[in-house]
């Protein structure tokens, strides 16, 4: 009866978020219990495809868009625009934490029943690698909604989102540290080296987790937690499996395709059509590049009178998760803040070759190489904002560094964002408050 119910529960709290007409799709039709490899690796696949598009939603709240006061979307972005979190306007889009914990419950129930029921094999092992790091991954992203920026000195203190590791009638889910958060992060993520046995994955198929993608996902981690050597060391790693950059002096071609030579893994959606056509680039973005100089101008934007219109982002073959670019910028960032300046040099040096120009590199070339620590760390953090515009990075970056004050405007009114403002923490959705006092 306890399975049974066990399975109510997940069912139930999956239809929340999804069509619940066709049960994980796991075939037979109308069998509810996973008992095979395939009906589990069917529930992971279901894991993945629910997996939302939460980091379209968050660049709103950053400094890459302008959102557009005419457009018929407005109404849905206009108080996460304006970080009016508090009291939004019922038809604002809400930030998607159900929908995680949805990808999380599908997760559940890889990990904790597929190694009960399937016989030892190189697929279960795999299987359950990616299992494991979806639930990281997963877990990562929550907390760094949700959860205050990881700070050492008062992680076990700051209140994060709630553990749930099993699916239980009996479980009160109530939030739980961001130490305790980032431990079960990295015990997943050392669960899933120990089982993941394919260094990379097919095109078509690389929205899964490899050997690649966990460690591209362990330096990203360890450069949250401030862990330099550590973020490093796994950027390194992931690199000897994938290291290759897109030249674009040579080929103009987006760097951010799932099937590009920069992917590492391509699950994220990082800015859907819907937010992609109610928005142009703010000012603070293309003001940050060389437009003369630098290859990425041409490709990421394209003029419309005097603004400046998306051209990465809203489609599907643009998702990105991982890809090499960031294991170059997040080894230059940590070698820096190490005082590992040869280091960092080298690395960031290495990457903008591939970016720039060669009278934009050569002139790059001799500054980076007079710029002292703080001036390095200033123009990788420039790199990033560049690199990565609307690819869901940099809400987050803002989160984990210098959280500066951010101006929007609406109806000619501006409103602030200011610098270490509590807002940079997003609360817990209404309707989960309601659904759950504990939040």
């Amino acid at each position: 009866m306890k399975n049974i119910l066990k399975y109510a529960f997940f069912f139930v709290a999956a239809c929340t978020t999804i069509s619940c007409d066709d049960y994980l799709d796991v075939k037979p039709v109308g069998k509810v219990i996973p008992e095979t490899l395939t009906d589990f690796r069917a529930v992971l696949t279901k894991g993945y495809f629910v997996f939302p598009r939460h980091k379209s939603l968050a660049s709103v709240r950053g400094d890459e868009v302008l959102l557009d006061e005419s457009g018929g979307d407005f109404s849905y972005y206009r108080d996460a625009y304006l970080w009016n979190d508090s009291n939004p306007d019922r038809a604002t889009f809400t930030y998607p934490y159900a929908a995680l914990y949805n990808t999380i419950f599908y997760t559940n129930v890889v990990i904790n029943d597929a190694s009960k029921k399937l016989d030892a094999s190189p697929e279960k092992d795999q299987l359950l690698g990616e299992a494991y790091a979806l639930r990281a991954y997963t877990y990562f992203d929550l907390i760094n909604l949700f959860g205050k920026p990881y700070n050492a000195a008062t992680a076990a203190t700051d209140r994060g989102v709630p553990l749930a590791l099993e699916i239980d009638l009996e479980q009160v889910y109530t939030p739980q540290s961001v130490a305790v958060i980032y431990q079960q992060i990295l015990a997943d993520k050392e669960e899933a080296k120990k089982l993941l046995n394919l260094n990379t994955q097919t095109k078509g198929i690389n929205y899964r987790f490899s050997k690649a993608a966990l460690y591209a996902f362990e330096s990203r981690i360890f450069l949250y937690q401030k862990e330099w050597a550590k973020a490093i060391e796994a950027a390194d790693k992931a690199m000897t499996y994938k290291n290759t950059l897109t030249d674009l002096n040579a080929t103009a071609v987006l760097p951010n395709y799932y099937d590009g030579v920069e992917s590492i893994m391509a699950l994220d959606d990082t800015f859907h059509n819907d937010i992609k056509g109610a928005t142009n680039a703010a000012p603070t973005l293309t003001d940050a590049y060389d437009k003369t100089n630098d290859l990425r101008f041409a490709l990421y934007f394209q003029a419309s009178g005097s603004d400046f219109r998306f051209k990465k982002g809203g489609e599907i073959s643009q998702k990105c998760s991982f890809r090499t670019a960031e294991l170059y910028l997040t080894k230059a960032e940590a070698s820096a803040q190490l005082n590992d300046l040869a280091t960092a040099r080298t690395t960031v040096l290495t990457f903008i070759k591939n970016r720039y120009n060669t009278t934009g590199y050569i002139t790059l070339s001799i500054t980076v190489d007079a710029m002292t620590q703080a001036e390095l760390l200033d123009f990788i953090a420039q790199e990033r904002q560049r690199e990565f515009a609307i690819e869901g990075h940099r809400w987050f970056d803002l989160r984990r560094t210098s959280q500066k004050q951010i101006i929007h405007t609406i109806d000619g009114k501006d409103y602030t964002l200011i610098e270490n403002d509590p807002r940079y923490t997003i609360p817990f959705p209404k309707d989960a408050r309601l659904n759950n006092p504990e939040l």
